[in-house]
């Protein structure tokens, strides 16, 4: 039988933006699902910090630092401590949330941060979406949010999302699932094997840099 396990680098980190329009405090479905997605990290020995971005002033803009009263630098630090990143955000209008847009646009920045190398400080870095909402809409959330990730660096697995849509003009609300339907749960836990499994890869094997 193959062991398709790495035994090292023994110490990975997740960071999990939680894009929900709720404030601090107020329950909701993006947080509830990454909640289960850093448990399936947690299986794996994997650290996961979870950012509410809504309870942050991040300012609108396409740099690292937008000037006084921008919490984004002290965000950015945290995005480049971690091995993988993940944007949870619900849907809405059929789109990912403002707020996780305003996220990916300030991480746009990367792409003007190369050095002689022409390596975005991105690179070596694995990205994944957690997406909830009713109706429909998850899989062009998830494809904005694959999109603008790879875009700025970011390197994605196969199954790079974890996903739960409702009832169409429905009510119900992933927070309130109990249990978890096995469909969605066993993606989350795919999303999360194959993430930490390319983070552990590009940890051994970083991407060249320019000859």
């Amino acid at each position: 039988m193959t062991d398709h396990s790495l035994a090292f680098p023994s110490t990975l980190r997740a960071l999990a933006f939680n894009c929900s329009l709720k404030a601090v405090g107020k329950p909701s479905s993006t947080g509830a699902m990454l909640r289960d997605v850093a448990a399936a990290f947690a299986a794996h020995g994997v650290e996961t910090e979870t950012v509410h971005a809504a309870a942050h002033n991040i300012l609108p803009g396409t740099r690292s630092d937008e000037g006084p009263g921008d919490d984004w630098p002290a965000l950015r630090a945290k995005v480049m401590a971690a091995d993988i990143v993940v944007i949870g955000s619900p849907i809405w209008i059929g789109q990912p949330s403002s707020v996780a847009k305003r996220v990916l646009e300030r991480m746009d920045a990367f792409i003007a941060e190369t050095g002689k190398d022409r390596r975005m400080p991105s690179y070596g870095k694995v990205g994944a979406a957690a997406v909830v909402g009713n109706e429909d809409g998850a899989h062009h959330v998830g494809a904005e949010v694959y999109q603008a990730l790879n875009d700025l660096g970011f390197s994605l697995a196969p199954n790079a999302m974890a996903y739960w849509v409702g009832e169409a003009r429905g009510s119900g609300e992933y927070r309130d699932l109990h249990p978890v339907p096995s469909s969605t749960d066993d993606a989350t836990r795919m999303m999360v094997r194959n993430a930490v499994h390319l983070a552990k890869l590009l940890r051994q094997a970083p991407y060249p840099p320019k000859p």
